[in-house]
């Protein structure tokens, strides 16, 4: 049975704990993606964008308290781990402190490095793509001070310019941890990311485990001191979230999930399509 269809059967609280805004690579508003929430009968939110939480704004808690939504702050984090991009959910009032703000700033420091290497190797096989062009194409929707700049928005300069058709397409062939222009530069361990986290009095779930096909990787990944998993996700089928499911089980570990909505870059993604209940959402509430 679907989690939607166990939904319209009675279950009245649902938390969506994994969206993008502007000021990352999705294409709404902080404000429009919590009015999207209340349309979706969502009960509470979280939005994740890349290495920043400056969504997160007096304003916009105001608008969540007149929506009746509870809103958790939360921010997904890039870290390197043996090679490859392992991203880290944050969530938890207590981030929004300043020396947690500073931790990122470091982490949008790599990312800033990262994609001047990325452009260096598209340029030297002849896709021509300047600094600007990435700037030009983060303001397209809104010009957000503070809005992280990362591969999605290449990748959408890339399909502008033609040299590619699609977003996978770009990461598939090029950008992607197996791209021939791939970069590394996120120079944070999941490790580091995570006692950060702690630190600040959050909770730090690994995002999107599926993504990772290498058993040993997977094992060796799941040994960090994670406080959850991320089981239920976007649009993956009920038998994969089942397995990530019974290992967060066995690991005594939190069980959470959401949409990955990033607004009309992927439509096919509607925000609240994956949830978490009441109980799980206020473990994280605090």
């Amino acid at each position: 049975m679907k989690r939607l269809d166990i939904y319209l059967m009675g279950n009245d609280f649902r938390a969506d704990l994994h969206c993008h805004s502007l000021y990352s690579d999705g294409t709404d508003s902080p404000e429009k993606i919590l009015l999207l929430a209340k349309e979706q009968k969502l009960s509470g939110i979280s939005i994740t964008d890349h290495d920043t939480l400056n969504a997160y704004t007096p304003d916009l808690q105001t608008l969540a308290e007149e929506l009746d939504l509870y809103l958790l702050p939360g921010v997904e984090i890039s870290s390197t781990f043996v090679g490859k991009t392992v991203h880290v959910l944050a969530y938890g009032k207590k981030l929004l402190c300043d020396s947690f703000r500073c931790f990122l700033k470091e982490i949008q420091v790599d990312r800033e490095a990262r994609n001047r290497n990325i452009l260096e190797k598209l340029n030297q096989i002849g896709f021509e793509i300047s600094e600007n062009d990435l700037l030009e194409v983060s303001k397209k929707h809104a010009n957000y001070k503070g809005k992280t700049i990362g591969r999605p928005h290449i990748a959408q300069v890339m399909i502008e310019k033609g040299f590619v058709a699609s977003i996978q397409e770009a990461f598939n062939k090029y950008l992607g941890d197996s791209g021939k222009c791939f970069a590394g530069g996120m120079k944070h361990h999941p490790k580091d990311v995570i006692d950060k986290i702690h630190a600040a009095g959050g909770y730090a779930i690994v995002a999107h485990p599926h993504f990772y096909k290498r058993r040993n990787f997977v094992d060796a990944l799941l040994n960090l001191p994670f406080d959850g998993i991320e089981c239920y996700y976007s649009r993956l089928a009920s038998f994969y979230e089942k397995k990530w499911i019974d290992i967060a089980k066995k690991k005594n570990k939190l069980i959470t999930g959401g949409s990955d909505f990033h607004g009309s870059i992927k439509p096919h993604i509607i925000l609240g399509c994956s949830w978490v209940n009441k109980e799980t959402f206020f473990s994280l509430y605090e």
